[in-house]
């Protein structure tokens, strides 16, 4: 079984996506799972998580209004505002659905990350999510890390996802350990904390993608260097794989991107550790159900 713990989906509104620039026309459309329902079988991928991608009320409960007409999509992580007093009453109706798994911010947006994660509503918040068994998915870039250590350790009731492998910035890396450094050194203390998974997700996006060219070689020895660290860091129990899909279409397409994670686990993972890595990790993580065939 395989599952691709983070995609996106949306109708697009411009005003909806301030995020998606003028460089991204791959991105300037609607994005629905039925749109990658062919690569995804290609792929033998057999269910998703559905990931937040606007900062709106709506979010959540658009996405799981997806998973109601889509039955690959198995995850919900929606949205909702943790400085909202009212967020308990916001989750009730979202809690009586099956596929709602949890909750993410755009937090590498935030001009302040250490100001947000330390906001007493946001803690608040935090703890009635891990009351209600439900995951934060953490999204910060590489050098906003050392901003949600703290923020990690204090909320351990459940689950924390680390999105991205937290964003290194690989536009001029090699592989290289030394340039890798500060990084995985963030990416360490993290990973001593035991309630928290890394998604192998998003990297793709991470290289100089706007030459238009796809992954060079280069770019490729890069992720897959990034892959070794994070299970270094992680261990095969705590990682799950992710597409970004189809944000990862900037760079590359959908095969591509599980090529280039299926071939780096062939290699560095056991087959009990590989299954750990497609679904096992993301069952445990998200307490999904799959059905037998969700493809």
């Amino acid at each position: 079984m395989k599952i691709d713990t983070h995609q996106h989906y949306w109708r697009y509104q411009p005003q909806e996506f301030p995020w998606i620039s003028p460089s991204m026309p791959q991105l300037q459309r609607d994005c629905l799972p039925a749109d990658c329902e062919a690569a995804r079988h290609a792929a033998g991928v057999d269910a998703v998580v559905a990931v937040q991608a606007r900062t709106l009320p709506e979010e959540t409960t658009f996405l799981l209004q997806l998973a109601d007409q889509h039955p690959e999509v198995v995850g919900v992580v929606g949205w909702a505002d943790l400085h909202a007093p009212d967020l308990v009453q916001q989750l009730e109706p979202w809690c009586l659905h099956p596929a709602f798994m949890g909750l993410r911010h755009t937090l590498q947006d935030e001009a302040d990350v250490a100001a947000w994660v330390n906001a007493p509503a946001v803690n608040r918040s935090m703890q009635v999510l891990q009351q209600h068994k439900l995951v934060y998915d953490v999204l910060v870039f590489e050098h906003q890390l050392p901003s949600v250590m703290d923020f990690c350790a204090r909320h351990d009731a459940h689950w924390l996802v680390l999105d991205h492998v937290g964003k290194p910035a690989l536009r001029g890396w090699n592989a290289d350990r030394d340039q890798a450094r500060p990084w995985f050194d963030h990416l360490r203390q993290l990973a001593a904390l035991p309630h928290v998974m890394c998604k192998l997700s998003g990297l793709v996006t991470e290289t100089q993608w706007s030459r238009g060219q796809g992954l060079s070689l280069a770019d490729v020895q890069t992720i897959w260097a990034c892959f070794d660290l994070a299970l270094e860091a992680f261990g095969p129990q705590r990682l799950m794989y992710g597409s970004d899909w189809p944000v990862c279409q900037l760079s590359s397409s959908y095969d591509a991107v599980h090529d280039l994670a299926q071939t780096w686990a062939q290699k560095a993972l056991t087959n009990s550790e590989q299954e750990a890595f497609w679904s096992g990790n993301a069952q445990r993580c998200y307490n999904l159900t799959v059905p037998t065939r969700a493809n």
